[in-house]
């Protein structure tokens, strides 16, 4: 049970919490906004281009280039352009990066 409990809390993070955040700061276009912030998850493509593309004991902050400091920079201007869309799409790549470093912690990486 103990190693299901990683998973789930970054599967949720991933999957399940878009839609508390777009309820939160976008209440009346919620389900938009959360579809917004899902659609963030993208940044996983990045995957891609590693090989091993999963490497169970690597950590994918700073080693893939949208999960970078760099990459958090930009996410982090998305979240002062004045369209609602963007600072959501910004805000879940923000929010991805965290659930990834969360899970590094987790994993002791």
């Amino acid at each position: 049970m103990p190693d299901l409990l990683p998973a789930l809390v970054h599967y949720s993070g991933h999957f399940l919490a878009p839609f508390a955040l777009g309820w939160l700061f976008w209440r009346e276009n919620w389900q938009r906004a959360g579809l917004v912030i899902l659609a963030a998850n993208l940044i996983d493509l990045d995957h891609l281009l590693a090989t091993p593309m999963f490497d169970p004991d690597r950590c994918s902050i700073g080693f893939h280039p949208l999960h970078t400091i760099w990459a958090a920079v930009i996410y982090g201007l998305l979240l002062l352009v004045p369209k609602w869309w963007a600072r959501a799409l910004g805000l879940g790549a923000l929010w991805h990066l965290a659930v990834d470093w969360g899970d590094c912690r987790m994993m002791g990486l």
